[in-house]
């Protein structure tokens, strides 16, 4: 008998085409994240579960669906996923690592620009019929080119990130981010503590996963120290920021302006913040490319396949279970 897949939303057909001539594959077609109740429902006699980053698997889902072996996560964050619930009853938890890092970052420059330049709010004007003609102050921005970036998080992205913030800009690149060795990161990016690239930053990005340390890294107190002319980008977890505290901040206007791709009770946003002129919002798409997307599909496929031939799949979350 085949092992049973449940795939909890459709995914690019990369992936789904590798599992479907070894595997009974069941693909949940509905839109919007699933509840835990039919999440069950449709697990529970599956061997594995394919899931994306809005599936919320915890031990009680783990425990009504006693044949599952594997939860391929088609992500490369799994904050979504009890990992520790799913260790300790030696069900395997996988990721899609090394997949989206320049994608990500291509897109935090597109928000970078968007914000910086006003794309976003002087388009709304177009589209609204009050352009009337060329003006000296119209829609001022501020320039990317030759300013500092602060990369909050200096992992995979987080080097993207500063590789086209140096090379292609020719910015100033400060970081934070204990965990790396200042050695490892080139483009002369200097290591800094949170405050100072808080202080001095006219860019921050956040590129740091969820975990209890991270959860409102950037509140009130985070905020007020950066300049009243500099921009937050958030494409991470929107758990990172304290999203109620930046939408006071952008409407007392003391920070320029913010670019989110991801909430903090998403897909709910905080109430007033698409009324903000000096805004971005985007629907979590910082990875939606084609390429990324089909690549994504393909690991996480990949991630089952080499579980059931007996291999260690490249993106196993859990290491713990094979030692």
């Amino acid at each position: 008998m085949k092992p049973k897949i449940f795939v909890t939303h459709t995914i690019p057909d990369k992936g789904l085409n590798m599992l479907k001539d070894r595997f009974d594959v069941e693909i949940n077609n509905f839109e919007g994240s699933l509840d835990k109740k039919t999440l069950i429902n449709k697990a529970k006699d599956k061997d594995v579960i394919l899931s994306l980053l809005s599936d919320k698997i915890d031990a009680e889902v783990m425990d009504a669906c006693k044949n599952l072996n594997i939860i391929s996560n088609y992500a490369v964050g799994y904050n979504n996923i009890d990992v520790k619930a799913a260790t300790q009853r030696g069900i395997y938890v996988t990721n899609t690592p090394r997949t989206l890092d320049e994608t990500t970052a291509d897109f935090i420059f597109a928000l970078i620009l968007s914000l910086s330049r006003r794309v976003v709010e002087s388009d709304k004007f177009m589209r609204s019929g009050k352009f009337k003609g060329w003006g000296a102050i119209d829609f001022l921005g501020f320039d990317v080119y030759n300013s500092t970036i602060g990369i909050v998080g200096m992992g995979n992205i987080g080097k993207a990130v500063g590789r086209i913030a140096y090379y292609g800009f020719l910015m100033k690149v400060m970081y934070h981010d204990d965990s790396v060795n200042n050695k490892d990161v080139k483009y002369g990016a200097e290591q800094v503590t949170l405050d100072k690239l808080l202080r001095h930053s006219d860019f921050v990005t956040i590129n740091v996963p969820l975990m209890d340390s991270t959860h409102h890294l950037i509140g009130e107190k985070e905020l007020s120290k950066m300049k009243h002319t500099a921009y937050l980008i958030n494409t991470s977890r929107g758990p990172v920021v304290d999203e109620t505290a930046l939408y006071q901040a952008l409407k007392d206007k003391r920070i320029a302006g913010a670019a989110l791709d991801v909430y903090e009770n998403e897909p709910e946003f905080t109430t007033g913040l698409n009324e903000l002129d000096n805004v971005v919002m985007t629907p979590h798409i910082a990875s939606a490319t084609i390429q990324t997307r089909q690549l994504m599909s393909h690991k996480a496929a990949q991630n089952i396949i080499d579980f059931f031939d007996g291999k260690i799949p490249e993106g196993l979350v859990n290491k713990e279970l094979i030692k």
